[in-house]
């Protein structure tokens, strides 16, 4: 009996180390989900009226997860420190669902980085196209360094400009791998959290019967 308490106090207090870990990365998740929606140069690429929205759902999907990651790591710690089987087991099912939504964004992510990028690549060129020198056209130029698109590049562009194109396939790239290794790096810790919760259930469930 005594073996089984002391392994299952060791595995409650790492797991409510790794449950405080755990809500400090959702906090940064959420800070995360957060910076990339309300980003300004972000903000001000994808505000038009026809401007595609796909960008946003994988940042959604972010917030979504960060947040409930903050909430079951503070439940995580509660059921760690009263050893309670309910709490736990809650624990280890919010965990299956916040694991699959951070794989759902990372997957996102990165399957769907070309067709975000082509989608606001046309969505610029059509706006281009329109007026040139309209409000969406000179913030995507001031954004991206940019100046003209593919076909219909500037007559005098400076020489560190490249076409807006080429500027908005860079810019998004870098913010696609953001939410990819993000959610599938914070999935792989959630895997952790898991096996942890599944350890000391197990624990308690083995010391009561001894008892």
């Amino acid at each position: 009996m005594s073996k089984v308490e002391g392994g299952m106090k060791c595995v409650k207090y790492l797991l409510f180390v790794f449950n405080f870990i755990f809500w400090l990365m959702g906090s940064f998740v959420l800070a995360v989900g957060l910076w990339l929606r309300f980003d300004p140069e972000t903000v001000s690429l994808l505000n038009g009226d026809k401007a595609p929205d796909t960008f946003f759902i994988g940042v959604y999907i972010l917030i979504g997860a960060g947040s409930l990651v903050m909430l079951v790591g503070f439940f995580g710690c509660c059921g760690a420190v009263r050893e309670s089987q309910c709490l736990l087991g809650s624990f280890f099912a919010c965990l299956l669902i916040i694991f699959g939504a951070e794989v759902a964004a990372g997957v996102f992510g990165f399957l769907n980085k070309d067709k975000i990028i082509k989608d606001v690549q046309n969505f610029y060129a059509t706006s281009y196209n329109e007026n040139n020198n309209g409000t969406l056209i000179i913030s995507y130029q001031k954004v991206l360094n940019c100046c003209g698109t593919i076909e219909s590049p500037c007559s005098e562009p400076a020489t560190d400009t490249k076409d807006c194109e080429t500027g908005i396939k860079d810019f998004f790239n870098n913010k696609l791998y953001i939410i990819g290794y993000v959610g599938i790096g914070i999935a792989g810790v959630m895997v952790i959290g898991m096996i942890f919760s599944m350890v000391l259930c197990c624990a308690i469930r083995n010391s009561r019967e001894v008892i």
